[in-house]
């Protein structure tokens, strides 16, 4: 394996420094000059801030099934072009992966596809149907080593299967990640619940069905002692039972998706299903909610929610279109502009949110560490003075459900190194990693 030398690098926005990479770690780090490294690749990384490789706890890679929308190869092109270095891949594909063999393939399909650790994410129940467990055991027992299990898109509403299976992953500490959504709350819901659906005559996805499911879950997580993970938190009101929740001692975190950090409902009055995601876009107040969240440290991490779709699904009417929205390009970007620069957070918080605590969370020993010698190099570079503007045509994968196309963004990811290789130099998929 070929040395890397990274010259220059505000290690968290710190103190220029640099970096040799040997045998895929980290083997020296030190000040400006004080390496030296004949053979190695040099790159030169003044004015970048080094981090670690970027974790995502929720990824949509639609493969198997829906390899029209998204493969595990392309979203992984996508994961590296955007900083990250492990994914953790959702359930909800077809066949489900809610046994041994499925999220064996899905791990198999990553190392192959050799650009970011792709991690399974397992089903709770049988088909996402929520009537009975699936294979936790098995899945978690198999090669590809599950921890995380969600039914992520439905939600275990059965107040006596979700006690189930969170005391099932406790014994191999594993975590259950909810989808936090009452569905009898939701029938038919379209879009946030308030003066914009009365608007626009949608539907409403009231806050209290999300902010329902938490409350009754965080009781049940107290009451078992075991892991609980909330996926994409999206209102005012779930901060603060989350918080309340965890002044508790309990076993409870959350994330944030970058298009709740920045977006709002408003948007839909467009009609354009580009914004239409579950759970929906909400309001400013949410929004600032979220913000100051995750600055608290009360949401713990900042995940994608990559959701890929094809024309077919996502380019018709409102209320025919599938929700969700691509992410994994543009979530660092997001969330430098949302909370990098008004001070709401600074580089290590950042390494902190969208690294170290996603793969502490996921089991990933390999991952979301510290530059330190003897680390892991993986690893991410990103000129945090440089905008680029979003163009959905040229994004990794066969989808192009952005929101953000022709959007200006700060933050622009100029390398990415996976297990001490570079996927990614200059902005570019580096070509003998494809």
């Amino acid at each position: 394996m070929t040395d890397h030398l990274i010259k220059g690098a505000a290690v968290l926005g710190g103190e220029p420094s640099d970096v040799l990479i040997r045998d895929g770690r980290i083997a020296e780090l030190g000040a400006v000059g004080s390496i030296e490294a004949s053979d190695a690749e040099v790159y030169d990384a003044t004015g970048l801030v080094l981090l670690p490789g970027l974790v995502d706890l929720h990824t949509h890679l639609r493969e198997p099934g829906r390899e029209d929308a998204e493969t595990v190869a392309s979203g992984s092109r996508a994961a590296a072009l955007g900083g990250y270095t492990a994914v953790c891949a959702m359930a909800n594909t077809d066949p489900v992966a809610d046994t041994a063999g499925v999220v064996e393939q899905v791990w198999s399909l990553g190392r192959d596809a050799g650009l970011v650790e792709v991690q399974p994410i397992g089903a709770v129940t049988v088909g996402l149907a929520g009537e009975r467990l699936a294979e936790l055991g098995a899945m978690a027992t198999s090669a590809a080593k599950v921890r995380i299990f969600s039914d992520d898109g439905h939600c275990v509403s059965d107040p006596r299967l979700m006690r189930r299976a969170l005391e099932y992953v406790k014994a191999f500490d594993g975590v259950i990640a909810q989808h936090a959504e009452e569905p009898m709350l939701t029938v038919g819901a379209q879009m946030h619940e308030g003066a914009m659906s009365a608007k626009l005559g949608l539907a409403g996805w009231p806050a209290v069905a999300e902010e329902a499911i938490i409350a009754r879950d965080v009781l049940l997580a107290g009451h078992v002692g075991s892991r609980l993970h909330v996926c994409h938190v999206s209102t005012a009101g779930s901060v603060e039972i989350l918080r309340w929740a965890k002044s508790k001692g309990w076993r409870v975190t959350a994330e944030v998706c970058p298009h709740h950090l920045l977006l709002t409902d408003e948007l839909a009055e467009s009609y354009d299903p580009v914004y239409k995601v579950n759970p929906p876009l909400r309001t400013e107040e949410d929004v600032l909610a979220l913000q100051q969240g995750l600055a608290e440290g009360v949401i713990d991490v900042v995940a994608t929610d990559h959701a890929p779709h094809t024309v077919e699904d996502k380019e018709c009417e409102w209320a025919q279109a599938r929700p969700g929205m691509l992410g994994l390009q543009t979530a660092l970007s997001i969330v430098i502009k949302t909370m990098v620069e008004p001070g709401l957070l600074d580089w290590a918080g950042v390494a902190e949110r969208c690294s170290i605590t996603p793969a502490t969370i996921a089991g990933l020993t390999g991952q979301g560490q510290l530059p330190h010698v003897g680390a892991p190099a993986n690893l991410t570079l990103v000129d945090p003075n440089e905008t680029w503007t979003v163009n959905g045509s040229e994004l990794a994968g066969p989808s192009r459900n952005t929101p953000y196309d022709g959007m200006t963004f700060p933050g622009v990811v100029r390398a990415t190194f996976f297990g001490g290789r570079p996927t990614v130099l200059d902005g570019k998929l580096v070509k003998e990693s494809i």
